[in-house]
């Protein structure tokens, strides 16, 4: 090949699908993922003690079955990331982005339409976990792909800042999820919810995931990997060759991303069931009603979201790792003394404004430490194993940061006090320290090759 035709090729493969097209593409499967996850855990802190545990006798050991419920999805989610890792590096990001969010999407929409308990005894929780397993390999290959999708067609400068748009599809995940409940339970009773309420947030997200194909579809392959592809430089086994050499930045990935996890599912799940539930039933007796905790994790969300910009922002101009070293000693920080805003004996109950603070102080070291998650993780790795390596990272790191986050917190918050719960983030964040100083800037990488 002449040099003209490999400029003229190299020219070809770094067409770029619009920003419009990029945002859309990258954000709405990230919704999706973060707007089930949510009405999942949501649904399992609420709803589910009754619906798929209500023989027993013990509110606090139905809650706990519950959430080990919403631990499932978090075990499948590296093995999907393994499955769509190996075909998001050797088939491309646009086919593998369309088939996880198809798989999430049927999972999901089939909770919504499960019997219950008393009409199916342990089968119903079978078919829950099922449907959980199932969403969670769906799961376990959309983000990785979402942020190459925004990463692979960012200027060099501003690739933090096109990572933020996956990441900005957390924060409305979460924002129509809680606005469903929200709505759901504004107009019903508890036994309306009961009964069928909780569902209609799971078929709901069936417009979403046609919303979201109907983008996939129409995108284009990234540039960098059709130059990969152009270049003869897809790998026959991403896995092994991940595994082979850059099994440490996989290491360094899962804890760079596991304490975000360990926040949000303190902040979001176990932090609605401590503040709207009696000490019996597993809370902490602030005595809030789910509403009244609902709107305000709607209004701390907004924060979230516009910290992920910034920080985003930020990182382009300042680098990664000075972002995420500020954010998590920030972050041992407010774990140390957050637990003082929630302790009824300190605060009383039904106190706004100190549980207000609590949620937009997390929420913005959230959004801080989340943001340039999306650029870091896949520059950690080459081109030709980035799906997977960023993939396995980021879903290792639910299991270690998320999985059973509502469980230990539910758990230690109800033998030993809600102190326990921060000293358990703090040393997560401390993990995220330690992991951030092991890792190289990658702000300047040469992120073709």
């Amino acid at each position: 090949m002449s040099t003209v035709e490999a400029a003229a090729g190299k020219a070809q493969a770094m067409v770029r699908d619009s920003v419009k097209t990029v945002i859309a593409a990258s954000m709405v499967g990230t919704a999706i993922e973060f707007y089930d996850f949510y009405a999942y855990g949501t649904a399992a802190a609420n709803y589910f003690p009754k619906v798929f545990f209500g023989d027993t006798t013990n509110p606090t050991v139905a809650l706990l079955a519950s959430l080990l419920t919403f631990a499932i999805a978090f075990i499948a989610r590296p093995l999907g990331s393994l499955v769509f890792g190996h075909f998001g590096d050797r088939m491309g990001r646009k086919t593998t982005l369309v088939v996880s969010l198809l798989t999430m999407g049927i999972a999901t929409f089939l909770i919504g339409c499960l019997p219950t308990y008393n009409q199916w005894g342990v089968a119903a929780v079978a078919v829950l976990c099922l449907c959980r397993f199932v969403q969670g390999i769906g799961l376990g290959g959309e983000w990785s792909g979402a942020a190459l999708v925004a990463t692979e067609n960012a200027p060099e400068d501003k690739r933090a800042l096109y990572g933020s748009f996956p990441e900005l599809g957390a924060p409305i995940g979460f924002f129509l999820s809680n606005g469903t409940y929200f709505l759901l339970e504004t107009f019903n009773d508890n036994d309306a919810m009961l009964a069928w309420g909780w569902r209609v947030p799971f078929l709901l997200s069936s417009i979403l995931v046609i919303v979201g194909l109907v983008v996939r579809v129409q995108m284009e392959e990234t540039p960098i990997f059709r130059m990969a592809q152009e270049q003869k430089k897809v790998v026959k086994s991403p896995l092994t060759e991940v595994f082979k050499k850059s099994w440490k930045e996989v290491i360094q990935a899962t804890f760079l991303v596991a304490v975000t996890y360990t926040l949000f599912y303190t902040l979001a799940t176990w932090s609605l069931a401590w503040g709207t539930k009696t000490v019996e039933q597993g809370g902490g007796n602030l005595g809030f009603t789910n509403q009244e905790y609902l709107l305000m994790l709607m209004i701390a969300v907004c924060v979230f979201a516009a910290f992920i910009v910034i920080s985003c922002v930020n990182a382009d101009k300042f680098g990664r790792k000075r972002v995420i070293i500020i954010s998590s000693c920030c972050l041992i920080a407010f774990a140390l003394l957050f637990p003082f805003l929630l302790d009824p004996a300190v605060v009383g109950q039904r106190n706004f404004a100190t549980n207000l603070l609590f949620l937009c102080i997390g929420f913005a070291l959230m959004g801080t430490a989340f943001g340039p998650i999306g650029a870091f993780l896949p520059e950690l790795f080459d081109a030709n194993v980035r799906y997977s390596g960023s993939g396995i990272g980021y879903n290792l790191a639910a299991i270690v940061g998320a999985a059973f986050v509502p469980t230990i917190a539910t758990w230690l918050s109800h033998h030993w006090g809600v102190h326990s719960v921060g000293l358990y983030l703090g040393v997560m964040a401390l993990c995220c320290l330690i992991a951030v100083l092991s890792c190289k800037e990658t702000k300047n990488v040469d992120f073709t090759k």
